[in-house]
């Protein structure tokens, strides 16, 4: 896999859309990324991030040498050209809770079996403020019953660039990436936990989250 062309290796519009979203982050928005050696490099697994800002996705999938999988509300396939679009990148079409959506999760199974890379949010949706929200049990559904390595990862700033309530991203305000270390199935997963087995992956995975500093500054000469 090239290392800085790693788009080479994707399918023909991801690889563009991956390239083109890089230069935008690089440009308007660049912050620092920290433990990207943490990816692995081969196999399926799940990267979980916060989520506050529609930036979150797209600028943390561009930091991922890998084509991946994400998931959408269903609303979102509202015109010819936008569903086209997503369908064409391999965006999962899911219910707000994606743990209920029985269609979704065999389609994120069926991906992880063919080795992707997926990108799950365990809050559930954007942060009103920025802070760290409670998760939701729909992703430790999805974890416990794909058994694949977790990526934690946190974003810093994409709610001060484009945070809930904004028409428009705010160019110069600096995001930053950080990738915690993969976390095996039996360190998130514990069947014996009964009703509370999802709910429980989830929470262990979002500490995983909080625990995530933010990448220090870059030191200026």
């Amino acid at each position: 896999m090239s290392e800085a062309f790693p788009q080479v290796w994707m399918d023909p519009l991801y690889g563009v859309c991956h390239y083109t979203i890089r230069v935008s982050f690089e440009m308007f928005f660049r912050g620092d990324v920290a433990g990207r050696e943490n990816l692995p490099r081969t196999g399926p697994f799940l990267i979980a991030a916060n989520h506050a800002s529609h930036l979150d996705p797209p600028f943390i999938g561009a930091h991922v040498p890998r084509q991946m999988s994400f998931f959408a509300r269903k609303t979102l396939w509202s015109g010819k050209l936008a569903s086209w679009w997503l369908d064409a990148v391999g965006t999962i079409p899911v219910d707000r809770d994606g743990g209920q959506d029985v269609g979704a999760l065999k389609r994120v199974l069926r991906a992880l079996a063919d080795g992707k890379v997926m990108i799950l949010f365990p809050e559930g949706t954007r942060s009103p403020d920025g802070n760290l929200q409670a998760p939701k049990p729909g992703v430790g559904f999805i974890v416990c019953k794909s058994q694949v390595p977790v990526v934690p990862a946190r974003i810093f700033g994409s709610f001060e660039a484009f945070g809930r309530g904004a028409k428009v991203p705010t160019p110069g305000k600096p995001i930053s990436v950080v990738f915690g270390q993969p976390i095996a199935p039996e360190a998130y997963d514990d069947p014996r936990a009964g009703k509370e087995r999802y709910q429980l992956a989830s929470q262990r995975i979002m500490n995983a989250i909080a625990q995530l500093p933010r990448p220090p500054a870059p030191i200026v000469i």
